[in-house]
C-alpha cells in the first residue's frame, strides 16, 4: 500500500490543490461533493451515494458481507481570507481551507483508489466492506444544532459500520510523524453567551444605579476560578472568554454587557460541573443589584479513541515508517465532530504531522507539507485492508 500511495502522490496533491482553490463552507460543499462522486466513479466504484447528510458522499468497496469499517474525511472550509502566496490559493474571496479538510478529502480519494484496485486484484481474500465517508460541515453546527457527522448518522451513513478510522493533518506537529492517543483524545466543546443587565446612567453619577461593567468585574474572577477551584486541578477543563461588548460613549454607564466564550472538558461529570458553576458565577449579578441571562449550547462530545483500533494503525505505521515515526500522547483540548462517529462505531483518529513552517490551523497563512500525504493514505488503506481480510482484529 505504501508503494501504491507513493505512485498516487501527484494525483492526491492535484486533487487537494483543486479543492483548495475552490473552498466551500459547511453544508455548501456542492462542487467538492461532485468532484468526489465523479472521481469515485472514474476509479470504478459504482456504489456512490450523494446528498447523504445533505452534501455528503458515501461509497462501499467490498463483499457486502462480514464486518464493515468506515473511513471518514471532512470537506468544508472556513470563512477566512487566505493570505498565502501559493499558486493554488483560494479563488473564493473570504473562504479558505485553513484546517486541512482539502487534504483529508484528497487523501481518502487516494485510499479509495488503492482499496478498489486491491479488491479487484484480491477480492477473494476479502470478507468485509470498506465504507468511504466524505462528510460535510465538521466546522460548525447549523441553526438546529446539527453538524455534518450527526447529519450523516441520521441519514444512516453508519448503518452496518462496525468500526471507524480517520486522520487529521497537523500543521503544528513534526512532518512525517504520526501521533496516536488512546482513550479521550480531544475535548468536548460547549459555547456560552450571557448578558448582564444593570440600570446604566451618567458616568458622573455611578452610585445612583447598578453598573453592569462593575458587576462583570466581580463575575469574571469566579469564571476564571472554575478550573482549579471548582473543578479539581487534575481534571482537564478550560473556560475561555471570546468577547465582551458594552456601551459606546465614554461618559455613559451602559445598561447591559454581553459576554461569550467556550468550555472544554473530557468527562461528562466535569462538563456538568462547569455548566453549574458558570450559572453560579453569573448569579453575582443578582447579588449586586442587576440581573442576567445565560445560555449554554452543548457542542461536540469528547472524542474517544479505541486502543485496539489505534494498535492496528500503530502497527502499520511501524512497518511502513519505523517506530521512530510513532508518537503517543494526548492531542490537546481541540474538538472534532468525528467524536459522534466513534461513539456510534468504535474507532480512532490519528494526527498526521505536516509542519512546513506555514501558519497555524484556522489562520489566513495556514499551510501544510504535502509530502506526508502518501504515508497518511497508506496507513488508512492498509489498516482497512487488514480489517476486511481478517488479518487484524479491532
Amino acid at each position: 500500500m505504501l508503494s501504491k500511495a507513493q505512485e498516487l502522490k501527484n494525483e492526491i496533491i492535484r486533487l487537494r490543490r483543486d479543492i483548495h482553490q475552490h473552498p466551500e463552507l459547511s453544508f455548501e460543499e456542492e462542487r467538492t461533493a461532485k468532484l468526489v462522486a465523479e472521481t469515485l466513479d472514474e476509479i470504478g466504484i459504482k456504489t456512490v451515494k450523494t446528498q447523504v447528510g445533505r452534501t455528503g458522499v458515501i461509497a462501499d468497496i467490498g463483499t457486502g458481507s462480514g464486518p464493515t469499517i468506515g473511513i471518514r474525511a471532512d470537506m468544508d472550509a472556513l470563512p477566512i481570507t487566505e493570505k498565502t502566496d501559493v499558486p493554488w490559493k483560494s479563488q473564493t474571496e473570504g473562504i479558505m481551507h485553513a484546517c486541512g479538510h482539502d487534504a483529508h478529502t484528497a487523501i481518502l480519494l487516494g485510499v479509495a483508489h488503492m482499496l478498489q484496485q486491491d479488491f479487484v486484484d484480491n477480492g477473494s481474500k476479502w470478507n468485509g466492506t470498506v465504507r468511504l465517508l466524505f462528510q460535510p460541515s465538521e466546522e460548525k453546527f447549523d441553526e438546529q444544532g446539527i453538524s455534518g457527522a450527526t447529519a450523516m448518522i441520521s441519514d444512516e451513513a453508519l448503518q452496518g459500520v462496525d468500526n471507524t478510522i480517520a486522520l487529521h493533518v497537523s500543521s503544528d506537529r513534526e512532518s512525517g510523524k504520526l501521533y496516536f492517543a488512546d482513550g479521550m483524545a480531544l475535548a468536548a466543546v460547549d459555547a456560552f453567551e450571557a448578558t448582564i443587565y444593570g440600570d446604566g446612567g451618567h458616568g458622573a453619577s455611578p452610585h445612583t444605579g447598578s453598573d453592569p461593567l462593575f458587576i462583570l468585574s466581580n463575575v469574571l474572577p469566579h469564571i476564571y476560578g472554575i478550573p482549579g477551584r471548582r473543578v479539581a486541578p487534575l481534571e482537564s477543563c478550560i473556560v475561555s472568554l471570546g468577547s465582551i461588548h458594552a456601551g459606546k460613549a465614554m461618559n455613559v454607564i451602559p445598561g447591559e454587557v454581553y459576554i461569550n466564550g467556550t468550555i472544554r472538558t473530557f468527562s461528562d461529570e466535569v462538563r456538568a460541573t462547569v455548566h453549574e458553576e458558570l450559572e453560579r458565577s453569573f448569579k453575582f449579578a443578582e447579588v449586586m443589584g442587576g440581573s442576567y441571562k445565560l445560555s449554554i449550547n452543548k457542542g461536540y462530545p469528547a472524542m474517544y479513541n479505541t486502543a485496539s483500533v489505534n494498535d492496528v494503525m500503530r502497527g502499520v505505521t511501524g512497518e511502513f515508517a519505523g517506530a521512530e515515526a510513532i508518537v503517543n500522547g494526548t492531542f490537546g483540548m481541540g474538538a472534532e465532530d468525528f467524536s459522534y462517529m466513534t461513539a456510534a462505531a468504535p474507532g480512532a483518529m490519528f494526527m498526521l504531522g505536516a509542519d512546513n513552517g506555514g501558519g497555524a490551523h484556522h489562520t489566513s497563512l495556514f499551510d501544510i507539507d504535502e509530502d506526508v500525504f502518501p504515508m497518511g493514505a497508506a496507513v488508512l488503506a492498509e489498516t482497512a485492508r487488514r480489517y476486511v481480510t481478517g488479518e487484524a482484529q479491532m
